[in-house]
């Protein structure tokens, strides 16, 4: 625990004084999202949004007016983390479980610096395991001492189960950031509503040995999710290349899906220093959040 807490606080400096230096940047606007709300009205200007008019005032009769709004104050961070099966895959220390419980507790650390309220669903086909959201560095360490004592009651995954949850618990708007492999189906529509009503970020976090299988003829494989061992012949025509290009196409999928309903999206291998896509995400997230 302690070993990790070391490690968590080294890569979250490293962040930090990145973005303070290179990046000349406002470290606060990162967590900071474009949350606002509701201040007084104002006289519709050319050129204005319509869908910020008051039509309840407008119709009134004294002119056409619409609703300014405020920065809000305070931001909520809320990590949603898979720990289903799936992410049992990679080498000892290095799984994509390992991986997104350091993802979540460095950005938890960096989040709480910036007097942001953390909050956390760890979930698999079920709730494994909420803490609500908080502030103050006690919040942050109660964060990582739950990831690092957790032990999933589940092996299966339910993506959108976990969003539906996550819609119906976190009524205000937030910056939500979403670690998994992203390794199911029919979830989108769910995802799209969550991106509708927060400030999602997607991180996915894979594996090369999902995709890199050597040619072993006939192997037992075991199904994390489903705790079975099938056979696969791994030489068979081509098994493999299927195989890789049907990842592909869900990060591709996954990508355009980001783009088109305005997510934050960077995918982490396990074998990979994750600092410098933690960075990129960063930067892409001070444009936007400054521009807004």
């Amino acid at each position: 625990m302690k070993h990790l807490i070391k490690k968590l606080r080294k890569y979250e400096i490293q962040i930090r004084k990145a973005i303070n230096s290179q990046m000349q940047g406002d470290f606060h606007s990162i967590f900071k999202g474009s949350g606002l709300e509701y201040d007084d009205v104002r006289t519709y200007q050319y050129g204005d949004d319509i869908r910020t008019i008051d039509w309840n005032v407008s119709a009134k009769g004294h002119g056409t007016f619409v609703k300014t709004f405020k920065e809000e104050k305070e931001q909520t961070v809320f990590f949603i983390l898979d720990v289903s099966g799936s992410q049992e895959i990679g080498s000892p220390g290095k799984q994509k479980v390992d991986i997104s419980k350091e993802l979540c507790g460095v950005l938890s650390l960096a989040a709480i610096k910036q007097a942001s309220q953390v909050g956390l669903i760890c979930f698999s086909d079920q709730k494994e395991k909420y803490v609500r959201p908080a502030k103050g560095p006690k919040q942050a360490y109660e964060i990582i001492s739950s990831l690092s004592h957790l032990k999933p009651t589940s092996y299966l995954t339910d993506l959108s189960k976990a969003i539906l949850w996550t819609l119906n618990a976190v009524k205000k708007r937030s910056v939500v950031i979403f670690i998994s492999d992203f390794i199911d189906e029919g979830y989108q529509h769910n995802l799209k509503g969550l991106a509708k009503k927060h400030d999602v970020v997607m991180i996915r976090v894979t594996d090369k040995r999902e995709t890199r299988l050597p040619k072993l003829g006939i192997v037992p494989v075991f199904e994390k999710e489903s705790r079975k061992t099938i056979w696969v012949n791994t030489s068979f025509g081509n098994f493999r290349s299927r195989i890789k290009q049907n990842y592909a196409d869900n990060e591709e999928e996954l990508s355009i899906f980001a783009k088109k309903h305005q997510i934050n999206f960077i995918s982490v291998d396990t074998e990979e220093d994750y600092v410098p896509k933690l960075l990129k995400l960063f930067r892409i997230r001070n444009k936007t959040v400054k521009s807004v």
